[in-house]
């Protein structure tokens, strides 16, 4: 039986709704069902648009469910959810949006549930979402509500930028990721790689900070001839900002370490920044991850990578005994990726920082050692929280005499990126932000190990 793209949506937010990853979900369920490509696209919406706008979806449900939404299990909810993001969001005629939640509701709950989708999808195409007030005493939760955000986040943004600014970082999180793509110049001229890349139809808009990166729209950029050739992979801006950060002030000779490496990609941009002359360790936990690195490592044609598969925190791991370069991006709640991520918003909990917080501490005490002297760790995470950023990265300079902070000297690149850390005004700590820079929210730090030092922590970190 062929499935349709809204059939596919629904199947994804319910997996999404068991603790799936939408992302992951999203490709694997698109790609069994063989959709067109703009059943593919209409599917996306859907998804990432529902898992957005849950917050307003609901209240509006639950105005024309008498007895609310509560005593519906989850796959029910979603079929509403879909069919309300339909009437509200997107241009679909409302019949259209009805009959087929409807249809759907029958198929798997019966003639009954299926006339009660009937009865509260027409009363919501009759009458509309409830007002949304601006309720001055209430900022917080004006926002909170009209933009479908939980109302912490809210108030963290508030307290960070104030109202103005806070209101477009806030509209940012509801709004698409771009597609960035990181030029691969290990395989030829930059022009080179522009041309390969818009021979497969994508409109390219070059990054006027980094000559590397490009936004793409529109194309088939990762089925073409150029992504099999080599000649770009897909890279946040943000991401690439972090590993110039770790090459922008010098390194001495020696070996580079990525920790925590993923499928590679500051791992292969390392490989390019340092034009195949310098021998790079990727390690990470995950041996699918590692083989997913290896794969675009040899696409890329990067000549001294190596993958380790251990536990960076075992004193055991197969690690070099010193790096030039440690650059570790931690594990971390994420919040800088919610575009490409929405259902995190609903996920995270205060207990979950905390784990966090005390995972990212133990990973720099056990990497810290294997730096050498005069060497550099870059600490960074894809979130703003600042306990996982500036407030982590105090803690380990107060345990660590031997470490400071090491601000790159000013380049066009990293120009009004960088800004201090903590108490002090060395600039040597890059933000990027979804709104000011139209990329991933990265916090990073360039951090150097004193000449003639050996590791001084003066304490340990709470397991």
């Amino acid at each position: 039986m062929r499935h349709g793209p809204r059939d596919v949506a629904r199947r994804v937010l319910q997996r999404v709704e068991e603790g799936a990853y939408a992302t992951l979900t999203l490709e694997a369920e698109i790609g069994r069902a063989a959709l067109s490509a703009r059943d593919r696209a209409l599917c996306t919406e859907l998804v990432y648009g529902v898992l957005r706008q849950r917050l307003r979806l609901d209240r509006a449900l639950a105005a024309y469910a008498p007895r609310g939404l509560e005593t519906l299990d989850a796959w029910m909810r979603n079929v509403l959810r879909l069919a309300a993001y339909q009437i509200l969001f997107l241009r679909t005629p409302a019949y259209a949006a009805v009959n087929d939640a409807v249809g759907a509701m029958r198929r798997l709950r019966g003639e009954r549930m299926a006339g009660f989708a009937n009865a509260l999808l027409r009363r919501l195409v009759q009458q509309g979402e409830p007002p949304l007030l601006d309720d001055p005493q209430d900022p917080e939760g004006s926002l909170s509500l009209s933009l479908s955000l939980p109302r912490w986040l809210v108030r963290d943004a508030l307290r960070r930028f104030g109202h103005d600014e806070a209101l477009r970082f806030l509209q940012s999180l509801n709004r698409p990721a771009p597609t960035w793509l990181r030029l691969n110049l290990l395989r030829g001229g930059r022009e080179d790689a522009l041309r390969a890349l818009q021979a497969e139809g994508a409109i390219v808009h070059p990054s006027e900070r980094l000559p590397e990166a490009v936004r793409v729209k529109g194309g088939e950029v990762f089925r073409g001839q150029a992504y099999r050739a080599g000649w770009f992979t897909a890279q946040d801006l943000g991401a690439q900002l972090v590993s110039r950060l770790a090459c922008a002030g010098g390194l001495p000779p020696g070996p580079l370490l990525d920790a925590c490496c993923g499928i590679g990609g500051k791992t292969t941009h390392l490989c390019m920044l340092t034009a195949n002359q310098v021998d790079i360790d990727g390690a990470d936990r995950s041996a699918q991850k590692l083989a997913l690195c290896r794969e675009h490592a040899e696409r890329l044609g990067c000549a001294r990578l190596r993958t380790l598969e251990c536990d960076l925190t075992d004193s055991t791991a197969p690690l070099r005994p010193a790096y030039a370069l440690v650059l570790l991006d931690a594990p971390c709640t994420g919040l800088g990726v919610l575009r490409r991520h929405p259902e995190a918003r609903w996920r995270l909990e205060p207990g979950r920082v905390v784990e966090l917080a005390r995972l990212q501490a133990r990973l720099l005490e056990a990497l810290a050692s294997r730096v050498m002297p005069g060497g550099v760790l870059v600490y960074a995470v894809c979130s703003y929280l600042d306990e996982e950023g500036p407030a982590q990265v105090a803690a380990f300079l107060a345990r660590h005499s031997d470490f400071v902070l090491d601000p790159p000297p000013p380049d066009e690149v990293l120009s009004g990126l960088l800004s201090g850390n903590g108490s002090g005004n060395t600039a040597a700590s890059l933000y990027t932000w979804p709104h000011r820079d139209d990329a991933d929210g990265f916090y990073a730090v360039r951090l150097r190990r004193r000449h003639g030092s050996s590791s001084s922590s003066t304490c340990s970190v709470s397991q």
